[in-house]
């Protein structure tokens, strides 16, 4: 930590000497995609080379059937409730097609997908743009392709957040912890600068068990293998038309949606 810290400290440092931006993005990025915090699973752990996710939207037709996935997901992550929007934390969370497909709706867009909502959440991208600009690899990929947050290691510098096109970080302006109604001592809460997100609950998967969203979502998300051929998110995605948020970015995202 500490030596993190005075790396950090280094690079603003050459930075405040006018040495320009660019060159100190490049030395944090490199050092970021580079030496990321290891992490342990247990003897029943699931394991994939890179998970991803499918949302049938057909499924989810009102804000009503996203609230159990939601709900659950904030429970069981300790994400708290701010009556501030302003201040909002948002792990899974609802919006619109314009907002979640930008520069994708098309002239004449089904009534019933300009209106309904969309799960939205963080799309632990291929190519994650947040991942290359931590400069504390407070923010890391795994080798299976989910980008997790190390709690401990983030400096709430907010450049992951400027990085991420899909507005799936929260930062914490308030101390979070007298705002969680019922605390899961299983999961860390978080403290007041901290950056958080999406997990793909990969504390559940280092035990055996699926996402939580998935398992309340009565068949509408599929959870899988994106390198297995025959696993059922390959299957799912074999027969059914899928679209990704903002695929001209390059960043390619993890989570489809069958629309």
């Amino acid at each position: 930590m500490k030596s993190s810290r005075r790396r950090f400290l280094k690079i603003a440092g050459i930075s405040a000497l006018g040495l320009g931006a660019k060159p100190v993005l490049d030395v944090m990025a490199s050092s970021s995609e580079t030496a990321a915090p290891k992490t342990t699973k247990g003897e029943n752990a699931l394991t994939a080379k890179r998970w991803g996710l499918v949302i049938d939207t057909r499924k989810l037709q009102s804000q009503e059937d996203l609230e159990p996935m939601i709900e659950i997901c904030d429970k069981i992550h300790n994400v708290p409730k701010f009556e501030n929007k302003n201040h909002e934390i948002k792990w899974l969370w609802e919006e619109e097609f314009k907002h979640v497909f930008p520069m994708q709706e098309p002239d004449f867009l089904d009534d019933r997908l300009k209106h309904m909502s969309f799960l939205t959440l963080c799309n632990h991208c291929g190519k994650a743009p947040c991942v290359r600009v931590c400069p504390t690899k407070a923010t890391f990929k795994r080798e299976d392709g989910i980008v997790l947050m190390d709690f401990h290691r983030c400096i709430g510098c907010r450049f992951c957040m400027a990085a991420c096109p899909y507005g799936s970080r929260s930062f914490n302006f308030r101390d979070p912890r007298p705002f969680i109604k019922e605390t899961n001592p299983d999961f860390p809460t978080r403290t007041k600068g901290v950056v958080e997100k999406c997990n793909f609950c990969a504390e559940r998967l280092a035990v055996g068990k699926i996402p939580a969203c998935v398992e309340v979502s009565n068949g509408a998300l599929t959870f899988g293998d994106l390198d297995d051929p025959e696993s059922e998110v390959r299957k799912v995605l074999r027969n059914n038309y899928t679209i990704r948020r903002k695929p001209a970015l390059g960043t390619g995202p993890s989570v489809f949606y069958i629309v």
